[in-house]
């Protein structure tokens, strides 16, 4: 879906919370609550109130790599400046990798992709090899051979995937969230799981403290299609069983699963499998699932997430959770009372309408 708003440029985020306003840290950002078409306006800080005991918040524990190469495209010497993004790693050792042209600003614009076996020349000798699209007929993501092992790599000469909106490069802390926790393998993802930035150690102490249980699941996310906005590529996931256990214990309770990022939503129900009213299972692998208003969410009640551009391909995962009046009314509310967008902005509660009368107990 696409909204009818317009969200003005000077709304875009362009550093991190604890750069700007009052700079007291992650969690100094605006939530704006969603109750069906009913909004409400907090700060991040009051969220154990709008939670309840006995509610389940699922949080991403995937890692973000620092994933923006430089290199040069063709023989040498000289050839194109490019800026390689690491996306998704493949279970043959090969990577999902999207090629930028660098601006002179620090960020990068879209360029075409291939062709099939264009050679990228990286830092320390490295080479690439790009070997096809990653969907047949697509020419963003290609499938491409490193000669070395893209976590060192990464780890050497890599900077986080920065867009054009922000203002400088951050150190790559600024990308990690309280919640991530390293692969054994290097994997993580190309992009922050940027619902779960504003959480603090304080913070999740006191919704422990107030019966809000946290369950952990890993979804390694890809690289966003920040000016096409694509639906999702397959990306990889694991939930495991004590979450499972912890979510369904929920459902079965009363309580509330409120997922933390559109991630979560993605791995939750997936892990739902294609019955759909059963128990949600253990398991680790791939998912191509896409959660839209005709398919619907099985297991998620709530959803704390960002504020997505008006044609994201997000939006048809927020409506499936809250329906479109829900969704135009927010984002009305918060281009009116000048919300901050992307990654480092504000975030979006969305509750189930029938809850409204307990947003204050």
């Amino acid at each position: 879906m696409a909204l009818a708003v317009r969200v003005p440029a000077e709304l875009s985020a362009r550093v991190p919370a604890e750069q700007r306003g009052s700079g007291r840290g992650r969690d100094d950002v605006r939530l704006l609550v969603s109750r069906g078409t009913a909004v409400s306006h907090h700060s991040f800080r009051e969220l154990p109130a709008l939670l309840r005991a006995g509610d389940v918040l699922v949080v991403n524990t995937s890692t973000t790599l620092a994933a923006a190469v430089d290199g040069r495209l063709g023989p040498e010497p000289g050839g194109e400046p490019v800026v390689v993004h690491f996306s998704t790693r493949g279970d043959d050792g090969r990577w999902a990798v999207e090629l930028r042209a660098p601006e002179p600003s620090g960020s990068t614009r879209p360029r075409g992709g291939g062709p099939a076996g264009a050679v990228v020349r990286l830092p320390g000798g490295a080479r690439l090899v790009l070997a096809e699209p990653l969907v047949p007929g697509g020419g963003r993501l290609w499938w491409a051979r490193v000669s070395v092992e893209v976590p060192g790599l990464l780890g050497r000469y890599g900077r986080p995937i920065r867009y054009g909106y922000t203002d400088r490069d951050q150190p790559l802390s600024a990308y990690r969230t309280v919640f991530a926790h390293p692969s054994p393998d290097g994997s993580g993802s190309a992009e922050m799981p940027s619902a779960g930035r504003p959480f603090t150690a304080r913070l999740v102490a006191e919704l422990v403290g107030r019966g809000v249980r946290i369950a952990p699941l890993c979804l390694h996310t890809g690289v966003a299609s920040a000016e096409a906005h694509e639906p999702p590529y397959p990306e990889r996931f694991e939930v495991p069983a004590a979450t499972a256990a912890l979510v369904n214990a929920a459902r079965a309770g009363g309580g509330r699963v409120v997922a933390v990022g559109t991630t979560v939503v993605r791995a939750l129900e997936s892990a739902a499998g294609a019955g759909g009213g059963g128990p949600v299972r253990a398991v680790a692998g791939w998912t191509d699932l896409v959660v839209t208003p005709a398919r619907g969410v099985r297991v998620v009640d709530g959803l704390l997430t960002g504020l997505h551009e008006p044609e994201a391909s997000h939006l048809l995962m927020l409506e499936a959770v809250a329906g479109r009046p829900a969704l135009r009314s927010a984002y009305a509310a918060a281009v009116r009372e000048r919300y901050l967008w992307h990654e480092f902005g504000d975030l979006h509660l969305l509750l189930p309408e029938e809850e409204a009368h307990r947003a204050h107990c």
